[in-house]
């Protein structure tokens, strides 16, 4: 582990006290139909009356916060100089985790809400639009199951483009490599 990762690893342990000590609340008032709907950040041990911790979010909200801080490891490593592996990530794969983190954020910034009315008549989840997290949403609720489709689709993508933009090692053969050995195999007489 290098100095940077030790400052990437502080700054997760920092960010994570902080999620827990300052969790999402939802607020659940009798007018409403006793729908809770999303009322901000609160310190734990304020016992807000009517307030109940909004644990979708919260889980949601470590998730992208562990997340980001193995992009954080993985970006912040220590390139490798031995000869079999010259490059030890490329530009490509930096450059998808870091979108990837950066999706991640925005994702929680602006999560899907949807209004209270539609909560108490739709036995599906309704979908309003995406808003700003610290923005006035007395009338809304986060649509949890939008959320962790989404999450699971920035993670995904953003693996299989990792992936893509990997770089070949020696023991991968190129496409005119296997059609010179395709080549030789059909040039070879056969016993």
């Amino acid at each position: 582990m290098n100095t940077a990762q030790r400052y990437a690893l502080l700054v997760a342990a920092a960010n994570l006290v902080l999620v827990l000590l300052f969790p999402p609340y939802d607020y659940v008032s009798m007018l409403l139909g006793n729908v809770p709907t999303f009322d901000g950040f609160y310190f734990v041990l304020s016992g807000e009356p009517h307030r109940v911790v909004n644990a979708n979010f919260l889980a949601l909200e470590l998730f992208v916060l562990l997340a980001n801080a193995g992009i954080a490891w993985l970006l912040l490593r220590t390139p490798d100089t031995s000869a079999s592996s010259p490059s030890s990530g490329n530009r490509r794969q930096r450059a998808v985790l870091g979108l990837v983190a950066i999706n991640l954020i925005v994702a929680v910034l602006f999560p899907p809400f949807e209004n209270f009315a539609a909560i108490t008549r739709a036995a599906l989840p309704t979908f309003e639009g995406f808003h700003f997290i610290f923005g006035d949403n007395p009338m809304r609720q986060i649509v949890a199951s939008i959320l962790y489709i989404e999450m699971a689709l920035i993670l995904v993508n953003g693996g299989l483009l990792w992936l893509l933009f990997r770089d070949k090692t020696a023991d991968e053969l190129s496409a005119e490599q296997m059609r010179d050995l395709a080549d030789k195999i059909k040039a070879t007489p056969k016993k």
